[in-house]
């Protein structure tokens, strides 16, 4: 190989490397325009499309984080650009979507609960990049501003589905969302999902089960994914309620 070659083979190793690390960020940056896309979307009195914004943003932070493990680019910059895309899309942006669609009309009241929500969520990251290294890799420590994001979603798309007057609902949207920011900052625990080998082989009732999920989410996605992210919700609160019990009993 002739020095010619061997500079071009070079140059196009750092430029591969180059947008490599450009990958995952450009997965965060996705996410973000999802988060922003949602607030435009509630100033225009589309709640449904910024509902659909904020699962999408869910989605893509999802995987900016598996792309960073996968291609080994992790690094303090895509940590923290993380970070405050999740304060935009999951913070902001859902307490902003609410307060348009149900809660503006309840005054103070109505604005509070949003800023609870906000504070909860920009609290619960905090607390997580803080703890980041000490943590329990299997639980959460209170709720996931990712699901806390796609409860409160999760409600307003399947109200505006089902076609009902916004103002009929609105104190069951003010408890979400107060429900949400204050599950946020708890000490409950919530199972991560990250011991999950997806290597591993698994029974062929776990195979028809996601099977299953599928095929509903595609049948009637709003209910469907607000129901799943309720339960999740709860699920923190009923496993502190058995751990008590148990040390109860013993």
């Amino acid at each position: 190989m002739s020095d010619y070659q061997q500079e071009r083979a070079i140059a196009k190793n750092r430029i591969r490397r180059r947008g490599i690390y450009l990958l995952p960020n450009l997965f965060t940056t996705a996410a973000l325009f999802a988060g922003f896309y949602a607030i435009v979307q509630a100033m225009n009195g589309r709640f449904d499309h910024s509902a659909i914004a904020i699962f999408v943003a869910m989605v893509l932070d999802g995987l900016d984080g598996r792309v960073a493990r996968l291609t080994k680019t992790q690094s303090a910059f895509g940590a923290e650009y993380d970070s405050l895309s999740d304060m935009v899309s999951f913070g902001a942006a859902p307490a902003l979507v609410v307060y348009e669609w149900a809660l503006r009309s309840m005054g103070k009241l109505g604005w509070i609960a949003a800023f609870v929500y906000v504070a909860g969520a920009a609290l619960r990251l905090a607390r997580f990049n803080t703890m980041l290294e000490v943590a329990d890799k299997r639980y959460f420590q209170g709720l996931p501003s990712p699901s806390a994001a796609a409860l409160v979603a999760g409600f307003v798309w399947v109200i505006e589905d089902y076609a009902i007057d916004p103002e009929t609902v609105r104190w069951y949207a003010w408890f979400v969302t107060v429900f949400a920011g204050l599950t946020m900052v708890s000490n409950l625990k919530y199972y991560s999902f990250k011991t999950i080998n997806l290597r591993r082989s698994v029974p062929f009732l776990a195979v028809f089960l996601i099977v299953l999920f599928f095929g509903l989410v595609s049948y009637q996605p709003p209910l469907v994914l607000f129901g799943v992210f309720a339960a999740y919700s709860l699920a923190g609160y009923v496993w502190s309620a058995w751990l008590a019990f148990r040390r109860r009993r013993g």
